[in-house]
């Protein structure tokens, strides 16, 4: 909204659901749009962003650690973060961290990677909602 008299734009009022829904979005994948009750989106989410990051991991995908490597594993581990709750626990039951044995874990690796990324979008979306900038 822009301010008639000034051109500047109006800072959104900050609430709970501001704060509330990118956290919870990020930690559990689609549930900054449940919590906003918006059913079907967050549901689809949660379902696309854990179907990437377990069929990533079941190809023996890498799942990167916080380190100072150098920058593709870096982004590599920016990307895998991204995944919330599931790079939690993956990092807690030590998956992805084997030898890689299959010719499809480069494809897993990416799995895990592009899944993370998309949650980030979607907490970005779940934020964009909270604010009212977003239907």
């Amino acid at each position: 909204m822009a301010n008639s008299t000034t051109g500047k734009a109006e800072a959104a009022p900050v609430n709970a659901m501001v704060v509330l829904a990118p956290a919870v979005g990020w930690l559990i994948p689609g549930a900054g749009h449940i919590i906003q009750k918006r059913w079907i989106r967050g549901l689809l989410l949660m379902v696309s962003v854990v179907s990437m990051f377990v069929l990533g991991v079941l190809m023996q995908g890498r799942i990167y650690g916080p380190n100072g490597g150098d920058i593709l594993e870096i982004l590599g581990f920016i990307g895998d973060l991204g995944a919330g709750g599931l790079y939690i626990v993956s990092r807690a039951l030590d998956l992805g961290q084997g030898a890689i044995s299959l010719a499809t874990a480069d494809y897993g690796k990416v799995f895990i990677i592009v899944a993370g990324l998309l949650n980030f979008i979607s907490v970005a979306d779940a934020y964009h909602i909270a604010i009212g900038k977003k239907q």
